[in-house]
């Protein structure tokens, strides 16, 4: 199967051709055919690589041929010359190596223009070679089409053979347990519970833990002014909601965190233009489950950097190889494995596996030696209890060991989350990821597994451990992790990123943030730089949602006896907001880099601008509509008249460009989820 990009190129190289060719004989019209024949006369050719090209260069072949450079795309490799002197010889050719005056580097000549070799009755051969080359783009082009179409399906078969897989894994193990249950002497007395997770015909008990969630209620804004709270990149919520779904299950309501499923996707907020590794930008319009109330997007957009630049990472892959984990070291495997594939030279892995006990199965070994990297995987078994208190303290110890200063050091944990042996509670596990935190080591947690697997605490292991939490249920969620987003995942820009909203009450009545509900901080611990938060990783996007009611709304919020002792402010004396009328809410951020202990701080309020729901950008209204779907998953108090059909409506004309398609499997699972709902 041939690269797809090599065929736009050669397509952008067709358009040159057709347009040179279709040039030149326009020309011929008007000159003597001896004249087309000049050396001079400006020719093209396409290479097979960057050979560091500049117009005005002088370009040389091995065989001694000279010409002058008039135009050059290092995109598509495609080159504009004219020879510096009539001779009849003094000729290019396809397949003649190629030098620029100011570089050693050489490329090959894949293709060359038909005038290059039109020295005799040029008005004629030129002629006849725009009708090969139309036929020769005719045929490209055609072949371009079939193998794209043949491309296609395959990548769909690649997809389904992938779910195929996955799912017989699925069946295996469940037929595994109901082995083993079978086996049991108590199985006469076995009752399917409740919560049993039924699947084929087969069920297990399902023991998956989440943290329980109360959603936040509307608070006054005369009362409490400020909203602050630490961001999260987190997406392991969204993840799981998927799997639910594509068993045919609802989801439970607690495994719903609406912040991760919003942050599961990338906005298109503009890049920071200034010193700061961040910017944030707001928009106010319509709540789309409430006609009455507003809805404020803030987005807060990390800078993009080039990872084949960034400083060399020091990462500790830490494996769960417990019994629990038998049916997903598999998935495990192949996930890093793609992570490997690009790594570079000044990067170093090292592998520590735990079960009963924990041990180091792979020393650091630079990322150009995939082969010693590939075979330590290999070899991993599972089998054995669960001692992820003992793999933390040695993972961390070869982290700290090998630590790169001013580089990326970082602990990645793969595992169901199910430990058991030595420190295994989760107070104990924070207090250790806490304690650990200190050696400026980031611990990224991927989760793998279900029917045992513990969300509660992979969650707060990851919030406590200076990193980032995601939930990978199949190879492509992996790719997207490990691969597409691995800046985000891996670097870290800015940590300890905090975001404070002050609401004027001369504007807004009342607030509620959507989620967030674990990343809560008080009003004080905004300006305290011993306070823990967020990172934000390179490219990560960061969307916080708030429902507000305005100022003149006739809905009371307040349910709260007036005071005795002092006088309550109202929405009424607010009024007089003296130099700040126009403003509805200011927008604070503090963040520290990863190398200072000093937080900086931005602010922007932000203009009364309201504008209609239909005419907000797709940032808003797809946001909303991920919002809107975890609000009815949750059958939240506040889903207003909500329905499946208004959202997935909402989400499919806000997809925008969509070039990865999460936006589009999105508006399936709420198709599935109303499917499943019924």
């Amino acid at each position: 199967m041939k690269n797809y990009n090599t065929y736009i190129t050669k397509l952008i190289a067709a358009i040159a051709v057709i347009f040179t060719l279709t040039s030149s004989t326009s020309i011929a019209n008007d000159k003597s055919s001896q004249d087309l024949c000049l050396e001079t006369y400006p020719r093209w050719m396409f290479l097979s690589g960057d050979g560091n090209f500049k117009v005005g260069d002088t370009i040389s072949s091995n065989t001694g041929v000279k010409a002058i450079i008039t135009s050059y795309n290092a995109e598509s490799h495609f080159l504009n010359y004219y020879h510096t002197s009539k001779n009849g010889l003094n000729s290019f050719v396809i397949g003649n190596l190629i030098y620029s005056s100011n570089s050693s580097t050489a490329t090959v000549i894949k293709n060359i223009s038909p005038i290059e070799i039109a020295i005799e009755g040029c008005k004629v051969k030129l002629a006849e070679a725009a009708l090969l080359a139309q036929e020769a783009i005719e045929r490209e082009i055609a072949q371009f089409e079939a193998e794209l179409a043949a491309l296609e399906m395959m990548s769909e078969i690649k997809v389904q053979m992938e779910r195929q897989e996955a799912l017989e894994s699925f069946v295996q193990k469940l037929s595994q347990e109901k082995a083993a249950a079978l086996a049991s002497p108590s199985f006469s007395k076995l009752i399917v519970p409740n919560n049993a997770y039924i699947e084929n015909s087969i069920s297990y008990e399902n023991h998956e833990n989440y943290s329980h969630i109360i959603s936040n209620s509307f608070k006054n804004v005369t009362d409490d002014p400020l909203s602050t709270l630490s961001i999260d990149v987190d997406t392991a919520s969204y993840a799981h909601m998927r799997r639910y779904l594509q068993h045919n299950q609802l989801p439970p309501a607690d495994a719903i965190r609406i912040e991760e499923m919003i942050n599961y996707f990338s906005y298109d907020y503009p890049q920071p233009n200034g010193d700061d590794p961040l910017t944030i930008t707001a928009e106010i319009s319509d709540a789309p489950w409430h006609n009455e109330n507003k809805l404020v997007h803030i987005g807060i957009q990390g800078k993009k950097i080039d990872i084949s630049k960034v400083p060399a990472s020091n990462l500790v892959f830490l494996i769960d190889t417990s019994g629990s984990m038998s049916g997903d070291l598999g998935l495990v495997k192949k996930s890093i494995e793609m992570l490997v594939d690009n790594l570079r030279e000044e990067d170093t892995i090292s592998i520590v596996a735990y079960a009963g006990s924990a041990g180091l199965v792979l020393k650091p070994t630079s990322g150009t030696d995939k082969r010693t990297i590939l075979n330590a995987l290999s070899r991993l078994r599972s089998g054995g209890q669960t001692a992820g208190g003992a793999g933390i303290e040695l993972a961390y110890k070869v982290a700290k060991q090998n630590f790169i200063h001013n580089g990326n050091n970082r602990v990645i944990l793969a595992t169901d989350g199910d430990f058991n042996v030595g420190v295994s509670s989760q107070g104990g596990l924070i207090r250790l990821i806490e304690k650990k935190r200190e050696d400026h080591i980031y611990l990224s947690v991927l989760g793998f597994g279900y029917g045992n697997y513990q969300d509660s605490k992979m969650e707060q292991l990851a919030d406590n451990g200076n990193g980032n939490y995601a939930y990978i249920d199949n190879l492509l969620e992996a790719k997207k992790v490990l691969v597409k987003e691995m800046g985000g995942t891996l670097f870290t820009i800015a940590k300890d990123v905090k975001i404070q909203v002050e609401f004027n009450p001369a504007k807004v009545k009342s607030y509620r943030l959507i989620g967030y509900v674990n990343r809560l901080l008080n009003k004080e611990d905004f300006n305290d730089d011993k306070k823990d938060a967020g990172e934000l990783g390179a490219g990560h996007t960061v969307t916080a949602l708030y429902e507000i009611s305005l100022y003149d709304s006739d809905e009371s919020n307040s349910n709260v006896d007036a005071l005795r002792y002092q006088t309550t402010s109202t929405n009424e004396s607010a009024k007089e907001c003296f130099n700040y009328c126009n403003e509805i809410l200011t927008v604070k951020a503090r963040y520290k880099r990863p190398e200072s202990d000093n937080s900086q701080l931005i602010t922007m309020p932000v203009i009364e601008i309201l504008t209609e729901f239909d005419e907000s950008s797709d940032n808003f209204r797809f946001s909303s509509a991920v919002a809107a779907f975890g609000m009815l998953l949750r059958d939240s108090e506040f889903k207003g008249d909500l329905s499946y059909e208004k959202i997935q409506q909402i989400a499919r004309l806000s997809k925008g460009k969509d070039l990865q398609g999460y936006r589009g499997e999105f508006v399936r699972l709420i198709e599935l989820a109303e499917v499943v709902s019924n």
